[in-house]
């Protein structure tokens, strides 16, 4: 396949960058309609390249998606091409699951594989610092969702630690005006249903070999019962703090 050409952005505050068709922006692409904000996404696997510049715009989303932030895929080098350029122009990131795990590559961390995966509503705590009640709330504690094996598992020079969990040291962080997440805070329940009706052949092996850290799909869609409310509560507070950092 050639080099794609770079796709236009049309007149838009916020440009959210979308690796594949199955990880969409959900609750954030609710919150910033809600907001009335023009936006716009382009999603890779979908045939949109990403632009040469983010100049012009009020803030970067980076989503997730099933690849590791270490394969060997143009999109990836220039999502980070992006991260940096936005941090040069003052323009605040905020990275979610694979999207923050580009943040930590693209200013000089490192991402690896973990001993076990996160997967469903699964606790996580933040150190209480200044950054971390800025960010995630005057709550230590939170149950978000989480899919992924790979973290950030070396944050960037001057990031800042804010959350962890058990299995996952490293949960989010903040630099400057940015916010990586390991967490898929744009979570909803379509979304879940989508990715369990194509869950991937590692699934079923790790609910059996995790069950600590990776909830079955009957225990999956009860926790999304009890949570989603107070996740996008959590969403909103992040997606606000983001948006207070714009210029």
């Amino acid at each position: 396949m050639g080099a794609m050409n770079p796709s236009p952005i049309h007149n838009a505050d916020v440009l959210v960058l979308q690796h594949l068709n199955e990880d969409g922006p959900g609750y954030l692409g609710q919150w910033l309609g809600e907001q009335g904000l023009r936006w716009q996404v382009l999603c890779t696997e979908a045939g949109d390249a990403y632009p040469g510049s983010v100049q012009g715009l009020q803030g970067l989303a980076v989503l997730g998606g099933a690849w590791s932030a270490n394969d060997d895929r143009p999109s990836l080098r220039q999502a980070e091409v992006l991260i940096r350029e936005a941090d040069a122009l003052g323009i605040p990131v905020i990275g979610h699951c694979l999207g923050g795990q580009l943040m930590a590559r693209a200013f000089g961390g490192r991402v690896e594989t973990l001993a076990q995966p996160e997967i469903g509503w699964l606790p996580i705590r933040h150190n209480s610092s200044d950054a971390a009640r800025a960010w995630l709330g005057e709550q230590t504690e939170a149950t978000v969702y989480q899919w992924h094996h790979d973290s950030f598992v070396e944050l960037p020079p001057g990031a800042e630690l804010l959350a962890s969990s058990p299995a996952c040291a490293h949960q989010a962080f903040a630099l400057r005006q940015h916010l990586a997440m390991q967490f898929h805070i744009e979570i909803t329940p379509a979304k879940i249903a989508d990715w369990l009706e194509h869950p991937g052949q590692a699934y079923p092996v790790q609910v059996l070999l995790h069950r600590d850290s990776v909830q079955d799909p009957a225990g999956m869609q009860a926790a999304t019962a009890r949570h989603q409310a107070g996740s996008e509560r959590l969403a909103r507070r992040i997606y606000e703090t983001w948006r207070s950092r714009w210029r």
